[in-house]
């Protein structure tokens, strides 16, 4: 029975893993690839404009794969709606599918032929993404602080996980707040940037991206790991 919990556990952290990756290297996949001839794109003026750019595939791939790891994510629930990980990951999920499929004004009308719904649903799209935006500050203020192991001997350092994860959490919220104002050029897709890299690094810490031994396991996890626990233990019990 033991075996079977560390092996959901260490599945669960490859999911996480996976979905960090995807939420902070997609900004930096669009703008990297937007700079390269080939592909005929201009750097957008949000990450949601590359749906009418040679790069749609990409941005729609990528949430609609976000999108179905947060609703396959099955976590301890709680009895707390703003807390249960279950209810917040697949109301996420479905918001990541209409982000991706009703997108926003294209800059050009004629754009409009370009897409499922030729007419505007550019509210219904700021929606989606307000709420998706949200409910990862959400996650990671709210759940990914829970259950911590207490331990006294190794103090609370300034990198400690639950740290990151509020100062995650509170960087998306500002970042959702700052998009409406256009303070600058670009403004909308670095502050949407900004806010995808907060969410895949509190997913990442979460999933223990670095590993959790030595200096990381004491300063993020407050733990005492001579090893990385995952390898060690993945060493150690045959697969099922």
């Amino acid at each position: 029975m033991k075996e079977i919990q560390l092996h959901n556990l260490f599945a669960y952290r490859r999911l996480r893993r996976t979905i960090g990756y995807l939420g902070f290297f997609l900004p930096i996949i669009l703008v990297l690839l937007s700079l390269f001839h080939f592909f005929s794109t201009k750097i957008q003026p949000s990450i949601s404009h590359y749906y009418y750019t040679n790069l749609r595939e990409i941005f729609t791939g990528t949430l609609c794969a976000v999108g179905l790891f947060l609703i396959c994510y099955k976590g301890n629930g709680n009895k707390s709606i703003f807390k249960n990980d279950n209810i917040l990951t697949n109301v996420a999920g479905f918001m990541a599918f209409g982000v991706a499929f009703i997108p926003t004004d294209p800059i050009y009308e004629t754009c409009l032929q370009c897409t499922l719904i030729n007419f505007s649903l550019t509210w219904l799209h700021y929606g989606f993404a307000a709420v998706l935006f949200v409910i990862f500050a959400l996650l990671s203020i709210n759940v990914f602080t829970i259950g911590q192991q207490r331990n006294t001997d190794i103090p609370v350092s300034m990198f400690n996980e639950n740290k990151i994860y509020k100062l995650c959490g509170y960087g998306i919220l500002l970042c959702v707040v700052l998009v409406p104002f256009k303070l600058f050029p670009y403004s909308t897709l670095v502050f949407e940037a900004l806010a995808l890299w907060l969410f895949g690094i509190s997913w990442l810490v979460k999933g223990r991206a670095l590993g959790d031994e030595g200096v990381i396991g004491e300063k993020v996890y407050r733990e005492h790991n001579p090893t990385d626990t995952q390898e060690a233990v993945e060493k150690a019990i045959p697969n099922p």
